[in-house]
């Protein structure tokens, strides 16, 4: 469940810390009504980032198996017909 904090809220770090440890989400910060900041656990962070990874590393597998790709030499020729003159 989404959990959504005021900024105040924040001056009780342990409470945040267990907050963050207890959930596999992030949590929001709202300032004045309005969203400030996201927090999370590192446990979290890595795993959404490993996740990110994982998902960009399959694309261009797939992109690489359907031919949409450029070797190194051929992007840099390209950038010099473009951008070169």
């Amino acid at each position: 469940m989404t959990q959504i904090i005021p900024m105040k809220d924040l001056r009780d770090t342990n409470k945040i810390c267990e907050m963050c440890r207890a959930t596999d989400e992030p949590i929001f910060v709202t300032k004045n009504g309005y969203g400030e900041l996201v927090i999370m656990s590192m446990q979290t962070y890595e795993k959404l980032m490993i996740s990110d990874i994982h998902d960009k590393i399959l694309n261009g597998q797939q992109q690489i198996k359907e031919g949409k790709y450029v070797d190194g030499p051929g992007f840099m020729e390209d950038l010099k017909k473009e951008y070169v003159k």
